[in-house]
């Protein structure tokens, strides 16, 4: 069965640049490209220790050094496609180009979460509208204690925000409590799940920023 998880995504991009950055014979017929990347992660994947298929920034210091991790049971038809392919010479640099996509692969998913200030878009994330922004803490700060003692969501999500104009900061914090926030709302997509906020995304899209509309 196909894996979906965000790990796998993640070490599949990390197999398609490596291959992508080799002269390897077929490299410019980008047709059937995820095609074939998918089948290189298919086979190679279930053969990675569990600590690296469960790869994260909250499980960073269990992460082994890609240096000293054991390939030696990478099975043959991931080595054969990979010589075959002239992304490498022979089975031991067929290993060694999958050591490569491995550390990639550690380095990306260990990555912290961009800061705040790096995720800023140009539109209110509720109405749409290109107007000034505020930051909103999709877990309020307030809550940060609370909600890793009740482990509800790793440390790295609490800084997560969304940019909001004014008056959709003030109409989600109407609509929920800081801990019903916290726990049930700390995504855009679960706030945009709620009828209320629909139906004031809708009322508040129509209005033009700093006018006061009036029959």
């Amino acid at each position: 069965m196909q894996d979906i998880s965000e790990q796998f995504a993640t070490f599949k991009d990390c197999l398609a640049r490596r291959f992508i950055g080799q002269p390897a014979a077929g490299a410019d017929d980008t047709s059937d490209l995820n095609d074939f990347i998918l089948y290189l992660a298919d086979e190679v994947w279930p053969f990675l220790p569990p600590v690296l298929r469960e790869a994260s920034y909250d499980a960073r210091d269990k992460l082994p050094n890609a240096d000293t991790i054991s390939l030696d049971n990478t099975p043959t038809s991931f080595v054969d496609t990979i010589v075959s392919y002239g992304l490498s010479s022979d089975n031991d640099a067929a290993v060694e180009f999958l050591r490569r996509t491995v550390h990639d692969y550690i380095t990306q998913t260990s990555a912290p979460p961009p800061p705040w200030g790096t995720t800023r878009t140009e539109t209110c994330e509720l109405c749409q509208r290109a107007v000034p922004l505020t930051y909103h803490h999709l877990i309020p700060r307030s809550t940060h204690t609370k909600v890793l003692k009740s482990k509800w969501h790793p440390e790295r999500m609490l800084n997560s925000v969304a940019w909001l104009c004014r008056p959709c900061h003030t109409a989600v914090h109407h609509c929920a409590t800081n801990i019903e926030l916290a726990r049930n709302f700390h995504t855009m997509e679960l706030l945009l799940e709620r009828e209320d906020l629909q139906k004031w995304k809708g009322y508040a899209a129509k209005q033009r920023f700093g006018v006061i509309q009036r029959k």
